[in-house]
């Protein structure tokens, strides 16, 4: 009976010689010496870091390209106005593109407030004028009390301050609308027993660029040689809006 049993087939030679199916199997390929796999490394991260800064590139130009057609349709119009000087010359923003403008409006019979800003605009020009490599800056001052502050008033009143402190008037909707432009408030107060009155207003010192564009402001706190270091700062940063088509 037992001799009848025949051996039973080994299905799986591999489970029974572990040995000779491991060493059936081809070693592994010996790795890279460091230097090369390093280079290989340095390959890929430079290609990678070339296609980054090439989609960077593009979008940086398509940015500055839009910021430039915003900066000149802003240049169109932002803060023009249609003004004269104390001499009853006409003046309009266009007249100072090319220069740069320190703007301040006030009113001549301002008791305290305008007269110490128009000292700092003019302490912060003489600082910028010492420097003759820096470009030209023209101070400007704009009357928001029209009704008192004619020509002749305005030329009394600028002697006191920088030489070329430049005084603009114009009719009340002249002015308010210059005023307007530039976001500056403006309310006339009530009249006392002599008909003398105040004129609330923004205290604030602007900026202009030779383009034309608004670059910066300044308030109350801000101390002639701050202003006039953040002026060079501006020019020192500008640059010149190509023309349209030029970008």
């Amino acid at each position: 009976m037992l001799r009848s049993l025949r051996p039973i087939p080994q299905l799986c030679p591999a489970l029974c010689h572990p040995k000779r199916r491991l060493s059936s199997v081809p070693p592994p390929n010996p790795r890279l010496p460091l230097r090369q796999r390093l280079a290989v490394a340095s390959a890929v991260a430079g290609v990678a870091t070339a296609g980054w800064l090439y989609l960077r590139h593009q979008k940086e130009q398509q940015q500055r390209a839009r910021r430039l057609r915003q900066l000149r349709e802003l240049s169109l119009g932002q803060g023009d106005f249609e003004l004269c000087d104390t001499s009853g010359t006409p003046r309009r923003k266009a007249d100072f593109l090319g220069q740069w403008v320190l703007l301040y409006f006030g009113f001549t019979h301002c008791p305290d407030v305008c007269p110490e800003e128009l000292e700092k605009l003019s302490r912060a020009v003489e600082l910028l004028e010492r420097d003759p490599a820096l470009p030209p800056l023209q101070p400007l001052f704009v009357t928001v009390d029209p009704e008192r502050d004619d020509a002749a008033a305005l030329a009394r009143y600028l002697r006191d301050f920088h030489p070329r402190l430049l005084g603009l008037t114009g009719t009340t909707e002249q002015v308010r609308e210059a005023a307007a432009k530039f976001r500056v408030y403006v309310s006339t107060g009530p009249r006392d027993a002599d008909g003398d009155y105040v004129v609330d207003h923004s205290v604030l010192t602007f900026l202009v660029d030779p383009d034309g564009i608004f670059r910066d402001c300044y308030g109350r706190s801000r101390t002639a040689e701050e202003l006039a270091r953040s002026v060079r700062a501006h020019m020192d940063t500008y640059e010149p809006l190509p023309p349209a088509g030029g970008e």
